[in-house]
């Protein structure tokens, strides 16, 4: 299953960004593996010094935006989880903003960052694994717009590698 498969009746168009930069070639499968390998090298390749650097003194650090796409990651698992198992109650948006504080991003290592963004993406992998393709093309509602169990996992693909390009842009 390719992200080439997915309709924009799938999504709310606030995803399309995400879904436009994931390879129309890639699957589900091979854009979480390369995925994995590519955020883990780029994280470890930021040096240690420049973690808790923030541009802006209102926005957040790059181990913010880790944490960010960590929580993220586990909250899109969760949602194509429950869409795929045809659970048609409504899906509650989420404020990302809300998250940061309480995660105390800069109070970890880098290292307890890596390690939990692999946990969550380990739980992610063995999920699609057992995945039928019927079962991730099954329909919800997630933030009051309609979302497929498939484009729940592009959005992810994708969103990991919009914050990459950010951090590049205004961080390093």
């Amino acid at each position: 299953m390719n992200v080439s498969d997915l309709t924009t009746s799938e999504y709310d168009t606030y995803y399309g960004n995400y879904i436009s930069k994931v390879s129309n070639e890639m699957t589900l499968a091979e854009g979480f593996k390369q995925g994995e390998q590519r955020v883990l090298n780029f994280f470890k390749s930021i040096p240690n010094d420049k973690l808790e650097y923030r541009y802006a003194p209102d926005k957040w650090s790059i181990k913010d935006v880790f944490q960010h796409v960590i929580d993220t990651e586990q909250i899109f698992m969760y949602r194509c989880f429950r869409i795929a198992r045809h659970d048609k109650n409504p899906l509650a948006g989420f404020e990302q903003d809300d998250y940061i504080a309480p995660s105390k991003a800069n109070d970890k290592s880098l290292d307890h960052l890596i390690e939990e963004y692999q946990a969550v993406r380990q739980n992610f992998k063995v999920l699609l694994k057992s995945l039928k393709d019927e079962d991730l093309k099954c329909m919800g509602t997630a933030s009051g717009s309609p979302l497929s169990s498939r484009a729940a996992a592009f959005i992810i693909l994708g969103h990991e590698i919009h914050h990459m390009a950010v951090i590049k842009e205004r961080y390093l």
